[in-house]
C-alpha cells in the first residue's frame, strides 16, 4: 500500500456499544476544522487493539462499466474474472417477467457468443 498523504489529528476516540452489541467508534479531534481531511463513506476493515490503537483500511469498490445495456438488463465483466448478467424489472411488469427475461437473455447470449468468436 502506497501512502500519498498522511494527516495526523490529536484528540479523543470514543468507543461505545450499540443496542445490537456492535462497536461504535468516533474520532473527536481537539481542533475540528473544515477541510482537514476529505470526507468519505465506505466499507473497509477496521482494527481496534486493546491498547486503543485503531487502524482502518478502506476497501476499494471497483465498478465495471456494462459492455451491453438493454432495457432491463446489462452484461459486464468483473475484476474477479467473472462475467455478470444483471436483470432488473419493475414490480409493475412482473407478469411479463418470463417473456422479457427470455428475450433479453437471448440477446445477451448472442452478444457473448459473438464476442468469443471475434
Amino acid at each position: 500500500m502506497k501512502t500519498m498523504k498522511t494527516t495526523t489529528l490529536t484528540g479523543q476516540m470514543a468507543v461505545s456499544k450499540t443496542e445490537a452489541g456492535m462497536d461504535y467508534i468516533q474520532v473527536l479531534p481537539d481542533n475540528p476544522r473544515v477541510g482537514i481531511v476529505k470526507p468519505f463513506s465506505g466499507s473497509g476493515r477496521g482494527q481496534l487493539l486493546e491498547n486503543g490503537t485503531f487502524d482502518f483500511v478502506r476497501k476499494r469498490r471497483i465498478r465495471r462499466k456494462p459492455v451491453l445495456k438493454q432495457l432491463h438488463s446489462t452484461v459486464s465483466f468483473g475484476a474477479d474474472g467473472t462475467d455478470r448478467y444483471t436483470f432488473c424489472l419493475p414490480s409493475e411488469q412482473r407478469g411479463e417477467f418470463a417473456r422479457l427475461l427470455k428475450r433479453e437473455a437471448t440477446v445477451a447470449a448472442k452478444f457473448m457468443n459473438n464476442r468469443d468468436e471475434a
